[in-house]
């Protein structure tokens, strides 16, 4: 999720899609445009939380054809608030990289630095898109969604770097060359090794199913984890070592799997799966989930979900969905 987003208030967001709906609505009239631009007059939040709703709609209704931000675009026009001009250039570009190779999946909540990421890598996935891969020494590697990584194999070593989003390698055994992943906060060897590499915003997560795998920070702290742990690390530091997650494998074959796991983190994850927006209420966050969730179904997940906690499952427009608290 972009930094400008994360600023941005759960409420003031629900509230701009709900008025985007209204104004999509072919008979809305002058009072209701009205009531909205008192609304989006209140706050300058309010006023990104619209922007960034109308960002996410004038995305999406290319691909479904429906001209869904229609009424919305000339309910804005006739403010004054946004020239012609400039709107017709901001559409203009919008369609363009929908014919992109980017495509709206590598768009839909990520910066430019990651879409960018994840268009010139070597290897990369879309939203909901699991890959997998063979590598020229015989290791097998899955990438997750929503991730890019370089291969870079010589005849001294075997180096992948992430770039974004996280790995799942199983490694073939060469005595010659080591086996190296790179990180932005590290440098990580394979001793022989099944593991899975994740790339966060300030930190790398590591899960190690079999073997060993040393890391070497940028501080040149060196540590090894071994099978059945996990370790996350920044650029100077090392966390306490956990048990090794099974949820960190189980995405391979299409499950997210939940021990005690809170509401949020599970709807984060679930969004990396699904095409367009996709949040939880702060509320109802740090509800503990329990289960298996499957993710080539996003809307299956919800519905188990909605069925096992005090939640509904807010579908405001096809493209935007909130999990908030049962009322």
């Amino acid at each position: 999720m972009p930094g400008a987003l994360k600023t941005l208030s759960h409420a003031s967001l629900q509230q701009a899609a709900h008025w985007y709906v209204q104004l999509n609505d072919q008979q809305v009239g002058e009072q209701e445009r009205l009531r909205w631009q008192a609304w989006l007059a209140q706050s300058g939040e309010h006023q990104a939380a619209w922007r960034y709703v109308e960002r996410v709609g004038e995305r999406f209704a290319p691909l479904h054809g429906d001209g869904a931000s229609g009424a919305a675009s000339q309910a804005l026009r006739g403010t004054g608030r946004t020239s012609v001009t400039r709107r017709q250039t901001l559409k203009s570009l919008l369609i363009l990289t929908s014919g992109s190779l980017l495509g709206w999946s590598a768009w839909r909540q990520t910066s430019l630095p990651d879409t960018l990421d994840r268009w010139t890598a070597d290897l990369s996935t879309g939203t909901g898109e699991i890959r997998e891969s063979r590598l020229s020494d015989g290791s097998q590697l899955w990438l997750n969604a929503l991730s890019a990584l370089d291969v870079r194999f010589d005849a001294r070593e075997r180096l992948l770097r992430l770039r974004a989003g996280e790995v799942l390698i199983d490694t073939a055994r060469d005595p010659l060359r080591p086996f190296r992943v790179q990180t932005a906060q590290g440098l990580l060897r394979a001793l022989g090794t099944r593991f899975s590499v994740r790339q966060d915003d300030e930190r790398t997560l590591l899960n190690v199913f079999e073997g060993a795998v040393e890391v070497r920070l940028a501080n040149d702290q060196v540590n090894v984890v071994q099978a059945g742990r996990q370790m996350a690390f920044s650029q100077t530091a090392f966390e306490p070592w956990r048990a090794a997650s099974m949820a960190r494998e189980a995405w391979r074959r299409g499950v997210l799997l939940a021990d005690n796991l809170p509401l949020g983190q599970l709807i984060e994850e679930l969004s990396r799966y699904r095409q367009g927006y996709l949040a939880c209420d702060p509320a109802v966050a740090q509800l503990p989930v329990m289960g298996s969730f499957p993710l080539k179904d996003t809307d299956q997940a919800l519905r188990l979900l909605e069925a096992a906690l005090p939640i509904r499952v807010e579908k405001t427009l096809v493209w935007w969905v909130s999990v908030d608290a049962k009322a």
